[in-house]
């Protein structure tokens, strides 16, 4: 089955309030403009440089999702065009963000990843860091904190994924002016959705498994 396919069965799958980032990371362009054509416009990356290179290539109504750890460095390149920031988990990036966001006169969304799951790997805040970091975010008038992203432990134990999503959907819920919970990918996004996710990042499922 093509692209295309996945992509209307998938979305017809979701609830309304659900977004789709079709995690297009190590796809070629060819992949990205085939699920262009079934109407996806959210592409989620997670290298700055293939991003860039992608946005230079494909239709510009495209909104780019930076999903990956951000090295501080590299965000003046995706700072023209990037739409949303997934990983915002310290408050040097930030910064940095803000700093560039200003440059190019432009407003960037960001998402605060919170740390819920066991493995030592995955990147971001303790949910106790949260407040210092919204604090900072109030002076930066170029980042609009829109909510939260977290990733779960990769595990089958289904209750202990249940268990990571609420405890980032309890939090979320605790902000009223938060409106993106991004929670979810391939494995594990039904669990996600029901914990109360409206954006969900799916990358396997769409476009097979990734190219080295």
């Amino acid at each position: 089955m093509g692209i295309q396919h996945n992509i209307t069965e998938l979305k017809s799958s979701l609830p309304p309030e659900v977004s789709l980032v079709a995690v297009s990371k190590t796809k070629p362009v060819s992949d990205l403009l085939e699920a262009y054509q079934a109407g996806q416009r959210i592409f989620g990356e997670n290298k700055i440089q293939e991003m860039v290179s992608k946005w230079e290539q494909l239709p510009k109504d495209i909104q780019w999702h930076m999903i990956g750890h951000v090295q501080t460095n590299k965000v003046k390149y995706m700072a023209p065009f990037v739409h949303t920031i997934h990983a915002v988990d310290r408050i040097k990036l930030l910064k940095e963000i803000q700093k560039q966001a200003e440059k190019n006169e432009r407003i960037i969304n960001c998402l605060i990843q919170i740390r819920i799951a066991e493995e030592d790997t995955k990147f971001g805040l303790a949910a106790s860091e949260l407040d210092a970091m919204l604090e900072a975010a109030a002076s930066c008038s170029h980042v609009k904190i829109k909510g939260l992203m977290g990733m779960a432990t990769f595990t089958s134990d289904t209750d202990q994924i249940q268990t990571e999503f609420q405890k980032l959907a309890q939090l979320y819920q605790k902000n009223s002016e938060f409106e993106v919970l991004s929670m979810g990918m391939s494995g594990d996004y039904p669990i996600a959705i029901e914990a109360g996710s409206n954006m969900i990042r799916v990358g396997s499922k769409l476009f097979g498994e990734r190219n080295y």
